[in-house]
């Protein structure tokens, strides 16, 4: 964490301006984009939890069907709405909207992104400060506290540059703990690998496909690719976290081949996190815990801090730390960007250094925000992926919706774009709350009943004059 926060420091040396705190200049290369955009999706959620899907009873390799949506998904984001943030000189991913609707459908699509965003990470951070709850035996809220200050003091010391180079580092911390557990475990098993094999088949945890036609079971196969496939284009095609390192990039290219990329190592990174739950399964079935596991989204943090030894349990327990305050990081820094810009809260009639001062004033901001939430959400019990993953395909669908009309379709103005996510939220609220509907259906539901009122507006309600395509925000 220190080292983090010193790289934060040293990296910000020479910032003047909102561009290159939140932008990274726009000089960064296509490798450190695709490791920040890996690290960034990949949460405390993600290291910790996914294992607990394949070691819980029924669990198997399903969820790699998710992973083959995400790819889908990313090729077409690459393609279809990557050109979209490479005309002008744009600053968000919300600018596209400006530039098509409108000042309002902008800040309406802001605010979500800013509500939805700050609320998953909330509960990320929780889940985080878990695991430090563990190992110090300290009080869970002072975990969390301690682990969002650490976040917030290097993100706004150094901004987008040492957001992505650190996730580059945090990348390869994480993923080097997870194999180093990963062998260490198989290592400890009378018959090491041979043991994990024979209890995978004879409890059937290598199914992959499952081709049930449901929409109420989150691992079947149409939930994975086609949920999926939505899900990454509203989480990687219009949240301003992901554009953000887009717009970072050297080049429309550059940015093309690290979304591509990004997909292989995602579906890479989930077939080892899986793998490790199995053989965590296989692990506590021949040696008990002293105490009964209580959560899925505990059995690897318990693991780590009483199976391993102590110098590997430093290092993994730093891979779990990267994985969180990689998205945490790119969490504040983005919505810093999207309330400077988008909102133009505190910008008026400021010059560049008034403008990077406010830039790092939103990044406290959001961070005691998230520190907050992550407090409020150690009193909730609940699963905390499915939780931050529902909670991402609200925003993702709905802004998926709104980007689609205006990709799409020339006679939607900007007062149906808002109908259709009025629409929109409503419909998700109902799925939520009132059908068994599974969570990777969200973003194909949000972004559908979000296009389809804001067509139907469009033909009862008068149409109002469009933003011409040169006009910038």
């Amino acid at each position: 964490m220190a080292a983090t926060v010193g790289f934060g420091i040293w990296i910000g040396r020479g910032q003047k301006d909102a561009s290159s705190y939140l932008l990274g200049g726009r000089s960064l290369p296509w490798w450190a984009i695709l490791g920040s955009i890996v690290a960034t999706e990949t949460s405390t959620a993600t290291f910790l939890s996914v294992p607990g899907t394949t070691w819980a009873d029924g669990g198997d390799l399903r969820f790699l069907q998710l992973a083959l949506g995400l790819i889908v998904g990313r090729v077409v984001v690459a393609f279809v709405l990557l050109p979209q943030y490479f005309q002008g000189n744009l600053f968000t991913a919300y600018d596209v909207l400006h530039r098509r609707f409108g000042g309002r459908t902008q800040k309406t699509s802001s605010i979500l992104f800013l509500v939805t965003r700050n609320l998953g990470d909330g509960l990320r951070l929780f889940l985080t400060g878990i695991v430090l709850q563990k190992v110090a035996g300290f009080d869970l809220s002072f975990c969390i506290v301690v682990i969002g200050i650490v976040t917030i003091v290097y993100t706004f010391f150094g901004g987008m540059k040492a957001v992505v180079w650190s996730d580059c580092v945090q990348f390869v911390v994480y993923v080097g703990g997870g194999i180093l557990a990963g062998v260490l475990l198989v290592d400890s098993l009378p018959d090491g690998w041979t043991d994990v094999r024979a209890f995978a088949a004879s409890e059937n945890k290598l199914r992959m496909f499952d081709f049930t036609l449901t929409l109420r079971d989150a691992n079947s196969f149409w939930a994975g690719i086609v949920g999926g496939a939505f899900l990454t284009l509203g989480t990687h095609g219009t949240d301003q976290m992901m554009v953000q390192r887009y717009l970072s990039a050297r080049s429309q290219q550059d940015a093309r081949r690290a979304i591509i990329a990004s997909g292989i190592v995602v579906f890479l990174q989930f077939t080892l996190f899986l793998l490790l739950g199995i053989g965590l399964a296989c692990f506590y079935e021949r040696f008990p815990p002293e105490v009964p596991l209580e959560s899925k989204d505990e059995v690897f943090a318990t693991f780590i801090v009483t199976r391993l030894p102590v110098g590997v349990t430093g290092l993994t327990l730093a891979a779990v730390f990267s994985a969180a305050m990689s998205t945490l990081s790119s969490s504040l820094n983005s919505s810093a960007s999207s309330a400077v810009h988008d909102l133009r809260l505190f910008r008026q009639s400021q010059g560049d250094r008034d403008e990077l001062l406010s830039g790092r004033i939103w990044t406290v901001v959001f961070g005691i925000l998230q520190i907050c939430i992550g407090i409020a959400a150690s009193r909730i019990s609940q699963s905390v992926i499915s939780d931050a993953l529902a909670i991402a395909g609200f925003a993702a669908g709905i802004l998926l919706g709104v980007f689609a009309l205006g990709v799409l379709t020339r006679r939607v103005g900007e007062s149906h774009a808002l109908a259709g996510m009025l629409a929109g939220i409503v419909t998700l609220l109902m799925v939520r709350f009132l059908t068994p509907i599974a969570w990777p259906w969200y973003a194909v539901i949000g972004s559908l009943s979000t296009f389809l009122a804001g067509i139907v507006g469009s033909v009862i309600i008068p149409r109002q004059p469009a933003f011409s395509v040169e006009q910038e925000p």
